[in-house]
């Protein structure tokens, strides 16, 4: 997802950069064939949503990538998008509000795990399942994430990140160095005219 707060104020063309900087980092660093990129808005409907929305709707039919339209906040995690595309004050909301909730879904598991004799032992049955959910939910794995469209490679990291993160940052941006990817974007935006 991008912007997740570093532009809060955006145009409808800059949500068309957005789209071709995410569709070639999707492509380039997760390699994802032909990249799903939807724009975020409240309804599937072209005439949904804002006019921030509704004005780059025309710009991303016309881009070279495979837009599939206005997706809503329940596809954040469906897989629906490869891609999504926002300014970044409804990306950071929708980043925090996703945080918010892995944090209350671990405690409240932890909670009923601890409550009963049965759910310490569907704990001790299901150890490594629970590891391996609180490893694929926790930021510090993923470390952070490039600030796309800057000359150089930076990469931002949550507030309050660990040594965990900080390691897994250093190899963020060793992927994003080694891809080429900011030449890569500036040319794509070149020829897009965008």
């Amino acid at each position: 997802m991008l912007d997740v707060g570093a532009n809060v104020d955006v145009s409808p063309e800059m949500l068309a950069q957005f789209a071709l900087m995410g569709e070639l980092y999707s492509r380039l660093i997760f390699h994802t064939e032909n990249p799903r990129v939807g724009l975020l808005s409240i309804g599937e409907e072209d005439h949904k949503g804002n006019e921030l929305t509704k004005g780059a709707m025309p710009l991303l039919k016309q881009l070279p990538i495979h837009f599939i339209g206005n997706v809503e906040g329940r596809d954040l995690y469906t897989g629906h998008a490869d891609v999504i595309v926002c300014d970044g004050f409804t990306g950071n909301v929708a980043l925090k509000v996703s945080e918010g909730l892995v944090d209350v879904i671990k405690h409240l598991l932890q909670e009923s795990l601890k409550a009963s004799l049965s759910g310490k032992i569907g704990y001790m049955l299901s150890r490594s399942a629970y590891t391996n959910f609180k490893k694929r939910v926790d930021y510090s794995e993923f470390g952070g994430a490039p600030l796309l469209g800057v000359k150089g490679c930076t990469i931002i990291c949550h507030g309050r990140s660990n040594a965990n993160a900080i390691k897994n940052a250093v190899r963020v941006a060793a992927e994003f160095a080694a891809s080429n990817l900011n030449e890569r974007l500036h040319q794509g935006l070149t020829a897009e005219k965008v």
